[in-house]
């Protein structure tokens, strides 16, 4: 067991990480006192400030870039339609077919782009061809796999092609290098274990062509000075695009992510994968790369009841190991796993 795993309440089971993270007693005391302050009239916005720059170190610590890098939003989907929206009229952009909607759906609903949807295999080879941008999950939504970055990295480079990665599934276990991408985007509710309502986006300095669609009085260097008319200088750092931010939120978000930043994410990516790979070996599955398990020809309600979390994406079970996962859940579900394909 990792050291962070005592942080948690006990769940035994819970295997739906994917769907979403449960909060460490620590992110969860934060938020109740929150709220509380909330109802007592003594929440003080301005304070949390240094929850949002907390968050903005963390994240850049998980993702590998500079707190400077950080836009501060509320959704995946919210930044990749801004993204979407910075793009000229005509614009290539190229997604997988697959992936997560929020990383399709702003740009197929933009009438102004031209969107080609190739299988995730063929993701790197479309990149190295070029286009205006690709756009696609760095760990799949549905099945856990796993695209080569360095490689995607390494074609975007090489043909001059814009890159949007989503790491709602990666960060947390997966060592990566934001830098590496112009944006690089996370829902944070799922593997970094904060509250549902923010994501971050790590924008490296060169992609200045991503505009602040949704300019807010927090974007910004000093916004507290930034409240009215039009004379407001956004700042030259991504948080030009940041969203205001969920007040009864960032706290629990910035104790959530700072956890994650002392465990490490090399050792956490390792009891994870580790994890999933003793499943995969009791199911009679080869070894991957993953903490994203998909199982066909079980029903997730069998295993809900052998006690077991999971849920339902394409047609297969979905079980995700995480932090606060140990050795008796890989058997507890590969017991149900086992059972229910033989009934």
């Amino acid at each position: 067991m990792l050291d962070i795993a005592s942080a948690f309440r006990p769940a035994p089971g819970y295997l739906d990480t994917p769907s979403y993270g449960r909060p460490a007693r620590a992110t969860a005391t934060a938020l109740r006192r929150a709220v509380r302050a909330w109802e007592h009239g003594t929440l003080d916005p301005v304070a949390l400030d240094g929850s949002v720059a907390r968050m903005r170190a963390a994240y850049a610590t998980l993702v590998g870039a500079q707190a400077e890098d950080v836009a501060l939003a509320g959704s995946t989907s919210q930044v990749v339609g801004m993204v979407a929206a910075s793009l000229p009229d005509g614009a290539r952009v190229v997604v997988a077919d697959g992936d997560f909607s929020s990383v399709c759906l702003p740009f197929l609903a933009d009438p102004r782009l031209e969107v080609v949807v190739v299988p995730l295999a063929r993701i790197v080879a479309e990149t190295r061809r070029g286009a205006d941008l690709v756009a696609v999950s760095a760990v799949q939504s549905a099945d856990g796999a796993v695209l080569d970055l360095d490689a995607l990295a390494a074609a975007a480079s090489a043909s001059g092609t814009r890159t949007l990665v989503d790491a709602s599934h990666s960060a947390g276990w997966m060592p990566m290098r934001a830098r590496d991408f112009d944006v690089t985007v996370t829902s944070t509710y799922k593997w970094l274990g904060t509250p549902r309502g923010i994501a971050l986006a790590a924008v490296r300095p060169e992609a200045d062509w991503v505009r602040p669609v949704g300019a807010s009085w927090y974007g910004s260097d000093a916004p507290w000075d930034s409240l009215y008319g039009p004379d407001v200088a956004l700042s030259a750092t991504a948080r030009r695009l940041d969203t205001s931010p969920p007040w009864q939120l960032v706290e629990a978000g910035a104790v959530a992510l700072e956890l994650l930043v002392r465990q490490g994410v090399e050792e956490i990516g390792r009891h994870s994968v580790g994890l999933a790979n003793d499943f995969r070996a009791l199911v009679g599955l080869p070894a991957g790369d993953s903490p994203i398990v998909s199982v066909a020809g079980v029903d997730p309600r069998a295993l809900s009841r052998a006690g077991i979390r999971a849920a339902a994406r394409g047609g297969r079970a979905r079980l995700g190991f995480y932090v606060y996962n140990d050795a008796k859940d890989v058997e507890t579900a590969a017991s149900a796993i086992r059972v229910a394909q033989a009934a």
